[in-house]
């Protein structure tokens, strides 16, 4: 890390005062933006690391959390924690944008969204703040939508496997797995439930949709060429929902890169389309 980057763990607040495992990464000179950088699903604030030392040596505040029950943010037994991804959206995601507006009061508020982070963003009716944001994978989660031989695999997750392991395990033990983080019932289940619907997110009524067509913010959303999870058609089917979108689709091998997929941009292999993301940021005005 340059030596000028400072970075301090700390404790977010959720609107319903939930404590959030979260991390600052602070340039030598602030110029007033900040980024928050909301996380896939079962993904730790940790993985994140590189790209917000990043965007720290360029000049950009960036904030890093882990939603309920996950990394730093998780209880000592997930068995009979009360989260769910309703929780994730509307008590976290919405909590840490409060924070920094009162923290930092932005020059320019940014947004990273990874999967379920760039997804669930639109949802939110605290956005009025956001200048820009950018989305990584941020796919309809729909099983059908899934490239090559995942979609079966997620088929059989959402139908079978969630279900089967939440019931005997109070949790969904993904760890063991060699997947990611553990998720919350509740989480698991409602993340199931979703990508068993052919409109994913956007096809759950008890959600405030309408939140997606009053976004204001412009959106560029990525996709990669061998991400089977956020394949190009997927990407498109979620982020449809938001009305001043630019799509990049990148393939790995003319970026010259070995491979990205759903997880790779945020890895320090991808470092050189980092770039990209800091100009596109600064071509917006405050």
């Amino acid at each position: 890390m340059d030596p000028h980057i400072g970075s301090s763990d700390l404790c977010i607040p959720a609107r319903d005062g939930f404590g959030l495992g979260a991390t600052v990464f602070r340039p030598d000179r602030p110029d007033g933006d900040v980024v928050v950088i909301s996380s896939a699903t079962a993904v730790s604030r940790t993985f994140y690391r590189h790209f917000a030392t990043y965007l720290a040596e360029n000049g950009l505040t960036a904030v890093s959390y882990d939603y309920r029950g996950i990394g730093g943010s998780r209880p000592v037994d997930l068995r009979g924690f009360d989260a769910s991804m309703h929780d994730w959206i509307f008590s976290d995601m919405a909590g840490v944008l409060d924070w920094v507006n009162t923290e930092f009061s932005p020059r320019r508020l940014f947004v990273v969204g990874h999967s379920i982070g760039g997804q669930a963003t639109g949802l939110l009716e605290n956005t009025k703040s956001v200048t820009a944001m950018l989305t990584v994978s941020a796919q309809s989660g729909y099983w059908g939508l899934q490239g090559a031989e995942q979609k079966y695999v997620v088929w059989l997750h959402v139908h079978v496997t969630f279900p089967l392991l939440v019931a005997l395990f109070g949790y969904l033990p993904w760890s063991r797995f060699g997947a990611t983080e553990d998720l919350p019932k509740a989480v698991a289940n409602e993340w199931a439930r979703w990508c068993r619907q052919p409109d994913y997110i956007l096809g759950d009524k008890t959600l405030p949709l309408h939140r997606y067509r009053e976004f204001g913010a412009p959106v560029l959303a990525y996709s990669f060429a061998d991400d089977k999870w956020g394949t190009a058609e997927s990407v498109d089917a979620m982020m449809k929902a938001y009305p001043k979108l630019e799509r990049r689709h990148v393939d790995p091998a003319t970026a010259g890169l070995g491979s990205i997929g759903h997880f790779g941009y945020f890895r320090p292999r991808s470092s050189t389309l980092w770039a990209d993301a800091v100009a596109w940021f600064n071509s917006h005005p405050a």
